[in-house]
């Protein structure tokens, strides 16, 4: 009875009316890789993640409409835990107007989240309870455990009317059995009773189905990834989430890789593709995962980026209005004849095929005489680009101000302590 409760589908309120979005079954949202707790780049190498880290990701994923909601792309280890809710999120507000992310660790930190994205929203309690504005990811701790923080975090999310994605962690021959049916039949059951706790709180509460699976090797016991098995249950969850008639979530671009190498476009594309196929309505970790998601890198994100908007035209399917058919440039065109010139390719050749940001298409000598760079090396001047690029989302300066105020008192009042 608590599942039929579930809506199949709920509207997102961002910071701006054109990144709204509906949330159902039949949406494709993407999410940047979020939560690692180390950064990469060419420069700058691996690290663990600053708050600069953090708010260079920002305005990256802002450049990107391809990229839909907001998350901590990477931790911003140089801030103290309890505080970094504060920089979280007034880097999020301030810098993007797209659907924010709240971590679940601890009703103090949520409860204060919700009060700073209200007032910044010019929200009354009412009017934020009434739609989802921010959403947080609720992970199971397989096999069969909802800790206390998930559990909690599930329960304050539900009390507001705010979106919980519920997404268990299955390693298969580790958290969950080695075998793929084995390890859906867990991951489902873990699902369907974190979904019922949250209806159990607030029948109307808005929430995702989730699966993130995940093989390891056998004989280094370290997650793997673009295997044919978690492909294989990342299809079979899509199929269960759409007999519920719940959104689903998943996850995109993984990769065990150190480097935005060959490995990590591989197992990326696979993972993506996997989720795609299965019918996901949100793929988290879109762009940026590497190193088992213990890195999130900054040329990586820009190359996963080009493959969100490649597969996403893919899965638009094929144009067969009047126009696309072409009838009349076909007759016009004789045998042995050419397209370039004509007036269908001048007035559709913007919009007619997908432009890739970073693939080099040029001759040898062109190439060469450029620096014979690799894409890597290309994705690096492009996040520069973007940072250099980036448009503030012109929100009011009189609200900064409040939020910062609000920060500074509430900063001064906080003591460090554990709030889970």
């Amino acid at each position: 009875a608590a599942l039929t409760a579930a809506p199949g589908s709920f509207p997102c309120i961002a910071g701006a009316q054109h990144r709204d979005f509906l949330m159902e079954p039949g949406a494709l949202l993407f999410q940047p890789g979020a939560g690692a707790p180390h950064a990469t780049d060419l420069e700058r190498g691996r690290r663990p993640g600053t708050g600069r880290d953090f708010r260079e990701f920002t305005r990256i994923v802002q450049h990107f409409d391809v990229l839909h909601m907001m998350p901590p792309v990477v931790e911003p280890q140089d801030i103290d835990p309890h505080v970094r809710h504060y920089f979280t999120m007034e880097t999020q507000l301030t810098l993007s107007d797209k659907l924010p992310f709240i971590y679940s660790r601890g009703t103090p930190q949520v409860m204060e989240s919700f009060e700073m994205l209200r007032d910044f929203r010019g929200l009354s309690d009412d009017e934020f309870q009434a739609s989802s504005h921010c959403y947080t990811i609720i992970n199971t701790n397989s096999p069969r455990v909802l800790d206390v923080p998930m559990a909690q975090g599930l329960i304050d999310f539900a009390r507001a009317g705010q979106v919980s994605i519920v997404t268990p962690f299955t390693l298969m021959g580790a958290m969950a059995p080695i075998t793929v049916a084995g390890a859906i039949t867990l991951s489902h059951a873990e699902c369907l009773a974190a979904i019922t706790l949250t209806k159990l709180v607030n029948p109307g509460a808005p929430c995702l189905m989730g699966s993130f699976a995940s093989t390891m090797s056998m004989q280094t016991g370290a997650p793997t990834f673009g295997t044919p098995e978690a492909g294989q249950m990342v299809l079979a969850v899509g199929q269960l989430a759409r007999r519920l008639w719940v959104p689903f979530h998943t996850v995109g671009t993984l990769s065990a890789s150190k480097l935005p190498d060959g490995q990590s476009q591989q197992e990326g594309t696979w993972g993506l593709l996997m989720s795609m196929f299965a019918g996901a309505n949100m793929i988290n970790h879109a762009t940026g995962w590497l190193e088992g998601g213990l890195v999130t890198g900054f040329e990586k994100t820009m190359m996963d980026a080009d493959l969100c908007g490649k597969v996403a035209r893919f899965f638009d399917g094929i144009d067969l209005t009047e126009n696309a058919q072409a009838m009349e440039v076909i007759a016009q065109t004789g045998p042995g004849k050419h397209f370039l010139g004509s007036e269908h390719t001048q007035a559709n050749f913007l919009g007619a095929l997908f432009r890739p940001d970073l693939p080099d298409n040029n001759a040898y000598e062109h190439w060469s005489a450029a620096g014979a760079q690799d894409m890597a090396q290309r994705a690096n001047a492009l996040w520069k680009q973007r940072l250099a690029e980036y448009e503030d989302p012109g929100l009011d300066p009189v609200i900064d101000e409040e939020l910062k105020d609000y920060i500074a008192r509430r900063k001064a009042e906080t003591e460090d302590r554990n709030y889970f």
